[in-house]
């Protein structure tokens, strides 16, 4: 069908196009769902680490592995996002091995599916249950604190040792 101008010309009706389908398959005509979420480098950047590090915890099991279509990019959602800034957090803050942040981050996964549990309101018995949980997994993560705390304050006593000494040695040269 042809439309009219201002000038009187005539205009074609422009062609119609394509029926865009999804990659790997999807009902033709379909139009895929906007991406929500982030590519693996915009992951990286905003909590500072490399991809090559996210995909490495991704395979040790520190961290789920994102939502992703046949034949395309990894994307993450803000909570996976949050969760690898606390990966790192503790890993930076207790200098913890690999094993040590997993263990850490299962009690904190296990805490926060009975912080769900409580919110449902358990009944009183299963409540009791709950926090006992709960207490042996912030008892387990307090022990690993408390270990490096404790190892941290034994390097320091040895640091504050060697200082003394050296300064010990400059006044001698000194005098």
């Amino acid at each position: 069908m042809s439309r009219g101008s201002a000038s009187g010309r005539q205009q074609a009706e422009p062609a119609a196009r394509p029926a865009r389908t999804r990659r790997g398959g999807g009902a033709p005509g379909e139009i895929p769902p906007a991406p929500v979420g982030l590519r693996i480098g915009d992951v990286a950047r905003r909590v500072g680490t490399t991809p090559r590090t996210i995909r490495y915890y991704e395979e040790i099991g520190l961290l789920g592995g994102p939502d992703r279509l046949h034949g395309q990019h990894r994307l993450y959602c803000e909570p996976e996002v949050e969760r690898l800034r606390e990966v790192l957090r503790l890993k930076e803050l207790l200098g913890v091995s690999l094993d040590e942040l997993g263990e850490l981050l299962e009690a904190v996964t296990a805490r926060g599916v009975l912080r769900d549990e409580w919110q449902r309101g358990p009944e009183p018995e299963r409540g009791r249950e709950i926090l006992t949980e709960a207490r042996g997994h912030l008892d387990r993560q307090l022990e690993l604190v408390r270990r490096r705390r404790s190892e941290l304050a034994t390097l320091e006593a040895e640091l504050l040792t060697r200082r003394r000494r050296v300064m010990t040695r400059m006044r001698t040269l000194s005098a």
